[in-house]
């Protein structure tokens, strides 16, 4: 009782100060409702991102990684952090000076609008088909863990986590639907320091219990355990080979933080560039720290339960929480969980909003469409996607190598062909129209040739270095026979203020002599 009750205190007391927050904001307009209104701080954009990108999918899925494979994954984290850097000082300043609400805004500003439509609809469907049933059923995992759901209701373990699945769904669309993404980032906000709270709790506890009172002495028996978990180069058949830092991994880093419109709409939504630089660079500050909370507690699981659960990696998280947390802290921690799972699901929802409204509806449905209008259609997008992905959630379960491995070879079928034509697009300005849409169609063929249907002894991020590659030979070849047509790009009124912030190279610095150490320090454990 004491569990449930801390749980509903918790994600309440979130919910009325997310109201409280926004109870005199205006949702009828576009800026409004899609971008908080350009008033979101470096402070609240970073705590949105990071809560964002953490979800569930990361506390269950990450940490189910490093249990079976060991520090090896955290190359997915702290790379972030360069590819934050280079969205600081390069991608946000030129977003906010075009004055985009959209990324596919961007596409057809600098190739046509046929590529926006296609950019716009592919990434509608990404939503749905990858992320949103993913972050779904893992968070349906630690809450049915938690609470023992089927068991309360007396029903089978897949009947328990159905229910928590649309339960989670309906809570984490009315956040979206009517508050926006102003309620979105604010709960967030409040959510973050949460997670960051109860997510720390878990391995410090474990760690004490294990030193006897000793956070190091706990370490050192974690590490004298297992040594080689504690390694971050990847051999090449392991699950995250260090080669793929340079290949693949690269382009995947840089789209999901520079090009990824439920990423980077935080930033859209900045004061002005200064906090928009703020809220990038002080996410990589939490990329590089967030390991302690989604990697290290798969390896002290190892410690406790060794290989028993290799075969169910994705239950390693929600039993070292049983293990290691106080009664009294469970329930604060199941909101924790929810907070972050709400967050993910409703980000994506609002962004998928904007895109279908923005790109697609006002584009080819109503061009007349007032901003009222806009905002209607907003919220039903929103709730069509979350009956979708609560419907398609059960489809993911039982995944070979994990759910977060799942996450990101589903990811890679989207993001590597629209990360060839964005980067194409800011760098090479000869690529025509006509290129990059054969760039989409042949970049999307290839993979899902070459990762779902032959079998191919090439790691994904290989794959998707590979396929970077080839997109680019083709745009090059085609853009020789249909050449860019000249023009101009559209002027627009500058809507915030374009003064950079004067720490922001100082801290990028920081950021990139970190993470090279990361990898020299922690690369000798072997």
């Amino acid at each position: 009782m004491q569990t449930v009750l801390t749980f509903v205190g918790f994600t309440a007391f979130v919910a009325f100060y997310a109201w409280y927050k926004l109870r005199k904001d205006k949702m009828d307009s576009s800026d409004g409702y899609f971008l908080g209104g350009r008033s979101l701080s470096g402070i609240i954009i970073a705590g949105s991102m990071l809560l964002t990108n953490i979800s569930t999918e990361h506390l269950i899925g990450m940490n189910g990684l490093s249990y079976k494979n060991g520090f090896i994954v955290i190359a997915w984290e702290v790379t972030s952090a360069l590819a934050l850097v280079v969205a600081a000082l390069y991608f946000i300043p030129k977003y906010l000076q075009m004055g985009l609400t959209t990324i596919p805004e961007y596409l057809e500003k600098r190739f046509d609008g046929t590529t926006r439509s296609l950019i716009a609809l592919f990434l509608v469907v990404s939503f749905v088909v990858t992320l949103l049933p993913i972050v779904l059923y893992t968070g349906a995992i630690n809450l049915e863990s938690i609470f023992n759901i089927s068991e309360v209701f007396g029903v089978s373990k897949s009947k328990g986590l159905w229910m928590t699945v649309v339960a989670i769904g309906i809570i984490g669309s009315l956040y979206a639907i009517f508050g926006g993404l102003k309620a979105v980032a604010v709960s967030d906000t409040v959510n973050g320091y949460g997670l960051l709270i109860g997510g720390l709790l878990v391995p410090v506890l474990a760690l004490v219990s294990i030193g006897d009172g000793n956070i190091l002495e706990g370490i050192s028996k974690v590490y004298e355990n297992a040594p080689e978990k504690f390694n971050v180069i990847g051999a090449k058949d392991s699950v995250m080979p260090f080669g793929v830092l340079f290949t693949g991994l690269v382009i995947n880093q840089l789209y999901f933080w520079g090009m990824n419109q439920t990423i980077i709409q935080r930033a859209f939504g900045a004061k002005n560039l200064k906090e928009a630089q703020k809220g990038l660079l002080y996410t990589g500050i939490l990329k590089i720290l967030i390991p302690v909370i989604i990697v290290l507690p798969g390896v002290i699981g190892f410690y406790y339960f060794g290989d028993s659960l290799y075969d169910n990696q994705d239950y390693i998280y929600p039993a070292l929480i049983k293990k290691v947390l106080p009664l009294s802290f469970v329930g604060f921690f199941a909101a924790v969980v929810m907070g972050a799972v709400l967050s993910t699901f409703n980000s994506v929802l609002n962004s998928a909003a904007t895109i279908f409204s923005i790109d697609v509806y006002k584009r080819l449905i109503n061009k007349n469409a007032d901003e009222k209008r806009l905002v209607w259609i907003g919220r039903a997008t929103s709730s069509v996607l979350a009956i979708f992905a609560i419907l398609s959630a059960p489809f993911v379960a039982n995944a070979p190598e994990g759910l977060y491995q799942l996450l990101q070879q589903l990811n890679g079928i989207f993001f590597i062909p629209i990360a060839s034509i964005m980067l194409a697009g800011f760098f090479l300005k000869n690529i025509s129209a006509i290129a990059a849409k054969a760039a989409l169609f042949f970049g999307l063929a290839f993979y899902l040739l070459t990762s779902f249907v032959f079998k191919i002894n090439i790691h994904f991020i290989h794959l998707w270095g590979i396929e970077f590659v080839l997109n680019m030979i083709l745009m090059f070849i085609v853009s020789a026979y249909y050449p860019r047509k000249t023009f101009e790009d559209k002027v627009v009124t500058l809507k915030v203020d374009m003064k950079r912030w004067k720490y922001a190279y100082h801290l990028s610095a920081v950021l990139v002599v970190v993470t090279i150490l990361i990898y020299i320090l922690l690369g000798n454990t072997l």
